[in-house]
């Protein structure tokens, strides 16, 4: 059941801050609060290509192993080539969701946390992913009745639709005021 409909992805000019673009490029352009999220909602990205530069720079500053880094030592390892992060994976997919607009400034409170990570196949160079993040559960708070937590499955796919990533994440939203 998917009450979302997706918008094309623009690349974004210089000057726009992320934090703008995630405001201006949302595909959802009304506030969701707790009260609005149903189980089985599915909430689905525009795509975004990941270049190898991209791979390299995020490696070099919080992954610096070689399957990450060295696009000719990556031949050699068991990936055959060069991979991103799995953590620049994870990334991506959240900020791939944001641009949803399901969870924005307007009624995010944060996350305690994600539960069940599983990388499920490499991300490479020219991979273009999508997210697609599905309500699984709704528990509103009980020590603080404006805000609930919305669980999440987030997914990520490539551009041949097989899936690379797969987490449950646990959102605080605020409740309708």
């Amino acid at each position: 059941m998917n009450r979302f409909v997706t918008k094309p992805f623009q690349t974004p000019d210089a000057i726009i801050h992320p934090a703008e673009l995630h405001l201006k490029k949302r595909v959802i352009m009304k506030t969701l609060y707790f009260d609005d999220f149903k189980v089985g909602d599915r909430f689905e990205s525009p795509g975004i290509t990941v270049t190898e530069g991209q791979i390299i720079d995020f490696a070099m500053q919080f992954d610096p192993q070689v399957f990450h880094l060295d696009a000719e030592a990556a031949k050699k390892t068991i990936y055959g080539g060069l991979i991103a992060s799995g953590i620049h994976t994870i990334a991506l997919t959240f900020r791939l969701f944001l641009m949803t607009g399901a969870i924005h400034p307007g009624n995010s409170l944060g996350s305690p946390g994600f539960d069940e990570l599983r990388w499920l196949l490499p991300v490479r160079p020219g991979d273009t992913l999508r997210a697609v993040g599905e309500v699984l559960e709704l528990r509103p708070s009980k020590s603080q009745s404006d805000r609930g937590i919305v669980r999440l499955r987030y997914s990520a796919f490539n551009q041949k639709d097989e899936p690379v990533l797969s987490v449950i994440g646990n959102q605080i939203v605020r409740r309708k005021p």
